[in-house]
Parts: structure tokens; sequence; C-alpha cells
């Protein structure tokens, strides 16, 4: 899926038009054990409280691709007879309607996730009638050649409030309230199948991490059995180690710097193309990224051995795992120091002395802690 086809689909989450019309739902607690199962219609509830449920729905689908949201490719023979897609195609062309299956998913996902304390497990499924796309890439609304059936699934932590006063409108006081449990934004969930090409691709799932460090890894095995990218915190955690291993004495400011604004570069250029696929570089990309820095041969060739050892020769990446897009970090054991990617110029390493220093040029105003600070010769 690209960007636009993700937009397409949150644009759906809004009691007017989607085609959901019940809320299929598990409450569990810290022990595993099902505190109380719900089949909700939308139609019944108020607006607000609709509105609430999509809107926790739509969570599901936000974050960036390859980021928060990653693409899982069930195998030609999982299609064919695998237990886990029988499971999701029962869910999904029985509209939730199928109890066993119902309930079989629950079960599979109550034992495998990771999370503490209560949660709440929300499917929802919804039907689409896609809008023709004219090859001048103008949609006609009143013109549907396909309809997209899909499933969505959401895992909310539910926590216990602290009691507060709280202020009673009717009453004009303030009055304690007490504590009472809360759903917060989902932490994981999916999207089955997948919206490729605007239509379904039963052989690819999207799947939701709100983390960037771990996935739930025995969930997707549960659930999918599929392979899962690695999270985006690791991607950039081996990307700098195989980096400084290459580079070693050579890993320098100058350097680190150059690469991170090649990416930056890379991230704007697809920005400004308006590119639908998500932005990734090969293997081969990442060198030629490398030697443009001025990295010598040899250092690539260390380097791509490396990357072949920790992600594999033929993974992608994205430049938004790798770097921080927003800010470059220098850290000492004592002191973090966050930089405007574009004003790297101000920064530079010297030894002086024979001591070792991070110089920062400083024409303008400088605070600590708020004041106005003057630095004298």
């Amino acid at each position: 899926m690209n960007e636009k086809e993700v937009a397409e689909l949150r644009r759906r989450f809004k009691p007017e038009k989607s085609n959901i019309t019940h809320i299929r739902g598990c409450y569990v607690n810290e022990q595993r054990q099902i505190i109380s199962q719900f089949n909700q219609s939308l139609g019944m509830m108020t607006q607000e409280e609709s509105e609430k449920f999509l809107g926790i729905l739509k969570r599901t689908l936000s974050g960036g691709l390859g980021k928060n949201l990653l693409e899982l490719t069930f195998s030609n023979q999982q299609v064919i007879d695998s237990e886990e897609h029988k499971l999701l195609m029962a869910l999904r062309d029985s509209s939730l309607k199928d109890e066993e299956a119902v309930e079989a998913f629950f079960q599979k996902a109550i034992q495998s996730v990771d999370l503490e304390g209560n949660y709440l497990i929300l499917l929802a499924h919804d039907t689409y009638d896609v809008p023709y796309r004219g090859k001048d890439g103008e949609v006609q609304q009143d013109a549907s050649d396909q309809v997209y059936s899909y499933i969505l699934c959401c895992v909310c932590p539910v926590k216990l409030t602290k009691p507060a006063l709280s202020y009673s409108v009717d009453a004009n006081e303030f009055h304690n309230r007490a504590a009472d449990w809360l759903v917060a934004p989902p932490e994981l969930g999916f999207l089955f199948p997948a919206f490729d090409d605007r239509s379904a691709n039963l052989y690819s799932a999207l799947y939701y991490s709100r983390s960037v460090t771990e996935h739930q890894q025995a969930f997707v095995d549960a659930v999918f059995h599929c392979p899962l990218p690695l999270p985006a915190a690791e991607q950039k955690e081996i990307f700098q180690t195989i980096l400084a291993e290459t580079l070693a004495d050579d890993c320098s400011y100058t350097l680190v710097q150059a690469v991170h604004d090649q990416f930056c570069d890379l991230i704007d250029e697809h920005a400004e193309s308006r590119e639908e696929e998500p932005l990734a570089l090969s293997k081969q990309e990442v060198k030629q990224v490398l030697a443009a820095c001025g990295i010598d041969d040899s250092h690539v060739a260390t380097f791509e051995e490396k990357y072949d050892a920790e992600f594999g020769a033929d993974v992608v990446l994205s430049p938004r795992n790798l770097v921080d897009y927003k800010q470059l970090e220098l850290r000492t054991p004592d002191v973090t120091i966050y930089v405007n990617p574009e004003r790297g110029d101000l920064v530079e390493t010297r030894i002086i002395e024979g001591v070792k220093y991070i110089l920062i040029r400083a024409d303008e105003n400088v605070e600590v802690n708020g004041v106005n600070i003057h630095i004298n010769s």
C-alpha cells in the first residue's frame, strides 16, 4: 500500500462515510481472562460514541509506512490452505458474524498479545464502493467498479485514571471524580486484506505498531505467521553500528553529517516528486550514498559485507528509519546537543592542546535555562 491508499481509507472513518454497522469487542484483564465480549451497533450509539469508536479504529492506519505501518505478505501456500489465512478470510467473508471464527481469533490474540494491565480488542468489518479513478487521476465519486471488503482490528490498553476534582455544569460546583477505566489509543492492529492498487490483495495485510522499537512478534506469529521487518528503531541502531564499525578511525563528524544530509535530501526529493510509493533504498543505493559522501571504496566494500550479514543482501530500507530527519544529535556521556539539520555547519570538532572539543559557532542569541547570556572574549 502507498500513502494515498492509506489516506483514502482513513477518510472513511466518519459515521456518514463508513459502512461499518457493528463493532465486535473483547475486554481482557491482566490475567488474560475475558471480562466481557460485546457486539455493539453503531446505529444504536450516540453520534459522539460512534465517532469515538471510529476514531480509535482510524488510529490503526496512522503513522509512517515502513515505520508504524508494515506490510505483511502471505506465501502462496498460506493463501491456499493455512489456518491463519482461513481464519482471517472467515472473519471477513462472514462480516464478523461467524461466532466460531470470532472466538478463535480472540483466543489467538489473547494468548499472544503482550500488554501490561487490561486491554480491549476491537474488530470491525467495512465494505467500500471504490470510486473509479480516471487516467487523469481524477476520482469519480458516482462511479464504482468494485467493492473492497475488509476487516480492521486494534488492541487498546484500558487504563485506570486517578481520582480528581471535576466540575459539574448542572450544579455549578466542583466534586470528586472517582477513578475510572478509559480506553487508550491502540498499541497494535491490522487491516486485512491490504488495499493495493485500490483493490483487495488477499496475499497481504497492513500491520500497525504504535511502537517503533517493538512489534509484538508473538502476535504476528500467531495471527499471520509471516516475516515482519525489523522495527524502525532497530534498523537505525544496526545501521549506525555498521557505519561506525566500517569507518573505524575515519568516522568523523563531517562524514556522519554528510550521510545524514544525503538521506535528508533524498527524503525531500521524494516528497517534492509526489511519488505515491514509499521511499525505499536498496543496498546498492545506500552504497551510492556513502560513495557520494566521499567514503572510499574499501570502506564501502566493508559496509556491504556487514549490510548483508545484518539486514540481508536483498533488504530495502527507508531513509526515514535510518536518520532523524528533524535534527542532528551529538551525544557525550554527560552532554547532548540537538542541531537543526540544515545548520550542521555551525558545529565542528577539534583537538586543542591535546583535548577533544565540540565547537558550536554562536553568532546569534544564546540562552541558558531561558536566560540570554553574553559570550565575552
